[in-house]
């Protein structure tokens, strides 16, 4: 079963609204949480890719949608001591 998303909607604003956005959430969801953010800034294809590959998440899905994007977003898992 898939994990609950937390879904941040920042349509309506500019960059980098949408990321700080992104950010805080990702702050505040569990290792391995997904996060899926809505805008419709266009910098927001470009700004958000570069975010979450800066702070270490995986991008999981990319999508247009009506009149915006659509981000999926996972918050990465804790290194494990044997993966040190």
């Amino acid at each position: 079963m898939a994990a609950e998303e937390i879904v941040v909607d920042a349509r309506g604003h500019r960059c980098p609204v949408p990321t700080l956005r992104l950010r805080r959430a990702l702050e505040a969801a569990p290792a391995g949480g997904r996060v899926r953010l809505y805008a419709d800034d266009p910098m927001a294809r470009i700004d958000v890719p570069h975010f979450v590959a800066e702070v270490g998440a995986e991008l999981i899905e990319r999508a247009e949608t009506d009149g915006g994007f659509s981000f999926l977003v996972a918050k990465p898992q804790p290194a494990r001591p044997e993966d040190r």
